[in-house]
């Protein structure tokens, strides 16, 4: 059994020839580790002979440090002399009651003054000069208007509806976001278990915090997630991953394709971590480098920029009859291609704005499937994300054909960016209930004044879209712009 160590005696080893770290109450001794941790010696040395938790906490599984290193004691937590808690942990400032938050845009508005530098700027970010994040996504549902009817019997509404096989409480789901540890220590796992509360589907990214294995082991019965896939440069890791999801009991994969390479997003680059983090599905590490500290592109250096259409048939074998979902699309071309190759939904986003700057917003694409393929709504899920703050916005795009609205992606507020599940999640279960609470009521309160009660009721023509009509594309070929394939292949 390990002997019980005093923090006096821990503090005597602070230095490269002793250093010890007292974690979670547990006393490491990390001289000879200096030299292999990723993030370089000097990230232990900071924390050398004092409790290192806070700091290891905002990057780290719990369990990690015990898969490597054996204790050597414990230190009494009456004992212990807290450091400075990192620039990746929370601020320890009051925060306003959560029946204070009414809307999105307050639970943003939090989270600009209480998340750390490095947790906001990861979260607000988005590509280059972050037009698609601060102007298309946001701005285009305002340019939709409603045409309410009246005189209904608008009594009671129903939002519930089943989604690949997952029953909901609303044709919302929670949509997937990396590294949610830097906002709550219990990151994917208290999000789950928020999202069991609101009875909604839950995305779990492959860059998630925690294994898959543990954020659904917070599930209750009947309760759904989807695995948001990034694949591997490796694919039998991702071959492994989907196997194991499968085994677990996820009910959908959302392959992700908007993202060969990460964008460029400089808010993110800015802000340098305090040390390595590491993701507890894909396994992937990552430090600052001599480009910055941008949490998307470190992270997401092991996603493979090979991936084609032909690879959708072995994630299908994989996914082991699960549905797959093509997520990203942005042309309604892509979504015909991906109609052709038999998946089961096509998931249409732009990243939030964070791949690819001036790409287009997702019910841009809905709008120039119904002017070019509308066929394909018959016969694939569609799924769109982005720029949704309100449920006025859910209810417009689910007029437009959308079977499920992903909240979470970046969107501009007035006061800042956010990912509204993410941001509540800085309030842990109760906070992303509460958020949900407010986007289901807003969205019966937008269908009970349009004259609608169930979702079978919605379509197009409780909407005027002509603002924006004139700007969606009826295809390849330009209208007055002469274009010739060989030509541009040289281009």
């Amino acid at each position: 059994m390990s002997s019980e160590l005093s923090l006096e005696e821990v503090a005597k080893h602070n230095d490269p020839a002793s250093c010890w770290l007292i974690i979670h109450g547990s006393v490491y001794d990390v001289t000879e580790f200096l030299t292999q941790h990723p993030g370089g010696s000097q990230t232990l040395l900071q924390s050398a002979g004092t409790d290192a938790t806070s700091a290891y906490d905002s990057v780290h599984h719990p369990l990690l440090v015990s898969q490597h290193l054996t204790a050597i004691g414990t230190c009494p937590s009456s004992s212990l002399i807290k450091t400075s808690p990192p620039t990746t942990t929370p601020s320890p400032l009051s925060k306003p009651p959560l029946h204070s938050h009414l809307s999105t845009h307050d639970f943003t508005h939090t989270a600009s003054l209480h998340l750390s530098p490095k947790a906001w700027s990861f979260a607000s970010s988005a590509a280059t000069d972050c037009i698609t994040h601060t102007q298309l996504n946001p701005n285009v549902f305002s340019l939709i208007t409603l045409r309410p009817r009246i005189l209904r019997d608008v009594t009671a509404c129903d939002i519930s509806t089943t989604i690949l096989g997952c029953r909901t409480e609303a044709p919302f789901f929670i949509a997937p976001m990396a590294m949610q540890r830097l906002f709550h220590l219990e990151g994917e796992r208290e999000m789950s278990r928020g999202a069991a509360g609101a009875g909604l589907i839950q995305g779990v990214s492959t860059s998630s915090s925690f294994p898959l294995d543990e954020i659904i082991a917070t599930a209750v019965e009947g309760q759904g997630h989807w695995l948001q896939l990034y694949v591997n440069k490796n694919r039998e890791k991702t071959v492994t991953l989907l196997q194991e999801a499968v085994k677990l009991g996820y009910k959908a994969i959302l392959v992700t394709v908007d993202a060969p390479v990460m964008g460029k997003r400089e808010a993110d680059e800015r802000v340098l971590l305090d040390g390595t983090i590491s993701s507890g599905t894909s396994g992937q590490k990552g430090q600052n480098d001599k480009r910055g500290g941008g949490i998307g592109r470190i992270m997401g250096q092991y996603v493979d920029a090979s991936l084609r259409w032909e690879d959708l048939r072995w994630i299908k074998v994989a996914a082991g009859g699960l549905p797959v979902v093509v997520k990203g699309v942005q042309t309604a071309a892509d979504v015909m291609e991906a109609t052709r190759r038999g998946v089961e939904g096509v998931y249409l986003s732009n990243h939030g704005g964070r791949s690819l700057d001036t790409s287009p917003p997702a019910i841009m694409t809905l709008l120039e499937i119904h002017t070019t393929c509308p066929e394909v709504l018959g016969k694939v899920k569609i799924f769109v994300d982005g720029g949704v703050k309100r449920g006025t916005d859910i209810f417009k795009a689910l007029c437009l054909g959308a079977t499920g609205v992903g909240v979470g992606r970046p969107f501009s507020t007035g006061v800042g960016v956010g990912r509204p599940f993410l941001y509540a999640l800085n309030y842990g279960k109760k906070g992303v209930e509460h958020l949900a609470d407010i986007l289901k009521d807003e969205l019966q309160t937008t269908m009970r004044m349009c004259g609608v009660t169930k979702l079978s009721e919605l379509h197009p023509g409780l909407l005027n879209t002509a603002a924006i009509d004139h700007l969606i594309p009826g295809g390849e070929n330009h209208e007055w712009i002469t274009w010739r394939r060989k030509e541009k292949s040289r281009l």
